[in-house]
């Protein structure tokens, strides 16, 4: 005798394994490699390094208006 296969388990592990196969098709295609996220980190970093560099003082330490 085979054995006993329970058809609900099977039918859920292929619909996971479907589903994670297109996930994987999708990261491919639309994903972003570690270096390119990194290299966007850093120009962010950048950029608000650049941006805090130029900020005024703030209201808090001057004079108020009337």
């Amino acid at each position: 005798m085979g054995d006993v296969i329970n058809l609900n388990r099977y039918r859920k592990a292929k619909a996971r394994a479907e589903k994670e196969q297109k996930a994987e098709a999708n990261r491919v295609r639309h994903g972003r490699t570690r270096t390119e996220k990194q290299a966007v980190q850093r120009e962010l970093d950048r950029q608000a390094t650049e941006l805090d560099g130029k900020r005024l003082d703030s209201a808090d330490e001057g004079p108020q208006g009337p």
